[in-house]
């Protein structure tokens, strides 16, 4: 009577772990693609630590030029936003600006190479 008891209850333990595991398998989170990371990551920048947004909007121009203008200009020149951001090119964009966008290098250049591929991948999202 006990083996058939242990038997059982062994059996049933098997069988609840294997229809958790179905249970879980029905339904996967949703797996965030690489691109969808670095967007991600680079929002998070422009609106956190990098402070892009004090001066710059998606589709206006408020203080600097809009996001997507930036990378409109950008595109169309061969420019590279990472190398502006680490001030080691020339502005193409707006060069009466520089001064106020100066000041805001000693933020940038503090930014990963991770960062900066992630802030300028959400730049071009914008042309999307």
């Amino acid at each position: 009577m006990k083996k058939i008891f242990f038997t059982l209850s062994v059996l049933s333990l098997i069988s609840c772990k294997k229809g958790a595991e179905k249970k879980e398998s029905l339904y996967p989170e949703k797996e965030i693609s690489s691109e969808e990371k670095q967007l991600q990551l680079g929002q998070e920048i422009f609106d956190g630590k990098g402070m892009c947004y004090s001066c710059h909007k998606p589709e206006q121009k408020v203080i600097g030029p809009s996001v997507k203008e930036i990378a409109s200009i950008y595109k169309q020149k061969n420019g590279d936003i990472k190398l502006f951001l680490q001030e080691k090119s020339e502005p193409i964009l707006d060069p009466k600006q520089y001064p106020v966008m100066k000041t805001n290098f000693a933020i940038t250049k503090t930014f990963s190479e991770e960062e900066l591929k992630a802030v300028e991948a959400y730049f071009y999202s914008h042309l999307k």
